[in-house]
């Protein structure tokens, strides 16, 4: 017998259940449900192992009955869940997806936790990670001190930034304009005895607190507490947080808060050492398809700044594109797969399998001595204009400036080979990537060492191109890993972008202010399932980014 959806059973909200007899519950009525259910909702929540039936019961007088339909609405709703083996109902996964989205700063969080843990063993008292929220500060999280009586401060709830160690770090830290524009609409509120209600001695204090790096709590919001705290503030000078520690004051006397203070500094130092700035994703909307035909193996785009036009290559189906922020079309098509390409004053100077030419603006192509033959990887222009190869060598390859003989020279031996390499803007160093390894290198000029700067595991695709931005940032695409990485100047992963295709193979700055990322990608390699989820591999797409 076919099963009537209409029989089907339908969630329906606790507030607005419709009892037997049909009449609708009153207002009232719903709250009070709604009342209860938070109180069971509560009591599971606050048991770190799981409660049972019967202890919830005597936890939370209801009737057996209606205990029972609301433990039933909640674990259908996944709020809370049983566990079979125990026998007990812990909260659900649907709940802990829940505080998972309304986490703030979960970086923070995350890069926070070690220190948290290290604190609380080296002083056997609470340690606590807050934000600043408006004119309050709140507990993001916390690691349990070792004592039976302890700072056990609730996560999540507003506390006065003028009279918490928390909130005194943070203020101390920030900007005077910013910091004048919290404190000028703060009544000074007396919470205790010792809370500082003089606005001139708050003052005073957060300037000593600026100079020692860390803040002290003397049982200003509850007495018989004292806590000590540091601001955390990240590699761009952001405020992003504090450190505290805190417990009661007969053990956490003000001799012993001083000997903490400067561990906490330290503490909060690491901890911004590995926050990232606050960059939001790019949106979706940001990034779109050039339009114009595909390219087999789209690559080596080059943004030619005078004339507001980009040139890219068809390396497969060998051709040169031009793009206006109009239209594009093909300047010229050529006999032979392309292996490099970079502007001349003249033209584009291609490297081709069987020779070198220069392609004019007109697109004509004057055929030119082929310097390296088959050992070309890469080439690449100094601020100064001088062309740049890396050749193959029979223990990696050679990175130098080209000469007209074909000879590489000023340049590094490295006992790997590299598929590109880019100069900074001002000559002073040279970025190339390593695919094999995984590996972003940093070369200096006086100097034949060479410094890994980054890495990506290969799990996560094989390097492609590589392009610099105005603030440092070094960006290479992700063959086979749909998405474009920034490093930061000191080779930290500062961004992944991803893509709608999963072979982007190069990448150039161009356009106004240099602000748009144009990615080429490439779809011979590609089996028609995986074209049908990217179909538009091989386009040439571009990128606003926020640098």
């Amino acid at each position: 017998m076919a099963e009537n959806p209409a029989e089907k059973r339908q969630t329906v909200p606790l507030g607005n259940r419709v009892p037997k007899g049909g009449k609708t519950m009153k207002t009232g009525e719903g709250t009070a449900a709604l009342e209860k259910a938070l109180d069971v909702l509560q009591a599971i929540g606050a048991t770190a192992s799981g409660i049972s039936q019967a202890a919830l019961a005597e936890q939370v007088p209801l009737p057996r009955t209606t205990l029972y339909r609301i433990i039933a609405t909640l674990v259908e709703r996944g709020m809370i869940r049983r566990d079979p083996t125990r026998k007990v109902y812990r909260l659900g996964f649907k709940y802990l997806e829940m505080v998972r989205n309304a986490y703030l700063e979960p970086d923070l969080v995350a890069a926070a936790s070690e220190e948290l843990r290290a604190l609380r063993d080296l002083t056997g008292e609470t340690s606590y990670l807050a934000v600043l929220d408006g004119n309050q500060v709140l507990s993001l999280e916390r690691c349990e001190g070792a004592h039976t009586q302890r700072s056990a401060a609730s996560l999540g709830q507003g506390k006065p930034v003028y009279c918490t160690g928390q909130g005194k770090a943070i203020l101390s830290a920030l900007p005077a304009a910013a910091r004048d524009e919290i404190l000028k609409g703060l009544v000074l509120a007396p919470l205790t005895p010792l809370t500082i209600t003089d606005r001139r001695r708050l003052l005073a204090e957060l300037q000593i607190t600026q100079t020692r790096g860390y803040a002290l709590d003397d049982e200003e919001i509850r007495l018989g507490v004292r806590c000590v705290a540091a601001p955390i503030v990240d590699k761009q000078g952001q405020v992003r947080g504090a450190l505290s520690v805190a417990g009661p004051a007969y053990r956490l006397t003000l001799e012993r808060l001083t000997l903490l203070g400067p561990e906490l500094a330290e503490a909060a130092r690491r901890v911004g050492e590995q926050l990232r700035p606050d960059s939001a994703p790019q949106a979706a909307g940001e990034l779109s398809v050039v339009p114009g035909p595909w390219a087999f193996h789209g690559a080596f785009p080059r943004w030619h700044a005078g004339q507001k036009r980009l040139y890219w290559a068809d390396t497969l189906a060998p051709a040169i594109h031009c793009w206006d922020g109009h239209t594009s079309r093909q300047l010229t098509r050529l006999d032979l797969p392309v292996r490099g390409m970079e502007l001349h004053p003249d033209g584009l100077l291609v490297a081709q399998a069987g020779g070198w030419s220069l392609v004019d603006w007109e697109g004509h192509e004057h055929p030119r001595q082929d310097l390296l033959g088959s050992r070309l990887l890469a080439l690449a222009t100094h601020p100064s204009g001088a062309l740049w190869a890396c050749a193959k060598t029979a223990s990696g390859c050679l990175i130098g400036e080209l000469s007209a003989e074909g000879e590489l020279r000023h340049g590094w031996s490295l006992p790997e080979q590299v598929s590109a390499f880019r100069w900074d803007a001002k000559g002073t160093a040279v970025y190339a990537l390593a695919p094999e390894a995984g590996d972003i290198l940093l070369l200096q000029p006086g100097s034949s060492s060479v410094r890994r700067l980054a890495s990506l595991p290969l799990g996560g695709g094989r390097l492609g191109g590589l392009a610099l931005d105005s603030e440092g940032g070094v960006w290479t695409t992700q063959l086979d890993g749909w998405s474009v990485a920034r490093f930061d100047a000191d080779g930290n992963l500062d961004r992944m972008i991803g893509l709608p295709v999963p072979c982007p193979t190069d990448l150039c700055f161009g356009g106004e202010a240099g602000a748009t990322l144009f990615i080429t990608s490439a779809r011979q390699a590609l089996k028609l399932e995986a074209l049908g989820n990217a179909p538009d591999s091989g386009c040439l797409l571009q990128m606003h980014t926020r640098v």
